[in-house]
């Protein structure tokens, strides 16, 4: 069972520029970037686990092994 008030997950935006994919995380400053969005989960795992290297993830209110949450908005065209 989590520790009680410790968050059990960082949820990280994606969002698509021209050409990469950025995501960045909600609850601490870790950011990470892919030319494919396949390529966001593998670069966003090594970027968190480097910012949390060191750190006890409990100071930003998580929990020791936290989940990732991707959200991903994703804007159609008007066809309007």
């Amino acid at each position: 069972m989590p520790d009680e008030g410790l968050m059990t997950a960082i949820t990280v935006d994606i969002t698509k520029s021209e050409s990469w994919y950025v995501a960045s995380c909600r609850e601490i400053a870790a950011v990470t970037d892919g030319f494919t969005f396949e390529r966001i989960p593998a670069n966003l795992h090594e970027a968190v686990e480097l910012y949390l290297e060191d750190e006890d993830p409990t100071e930003f209110g998580l929990v020791p092994n936290p989940s990732l949450v991707l959200v991903y908005e994703c804007h159609l065209p008007n066809t309007g």
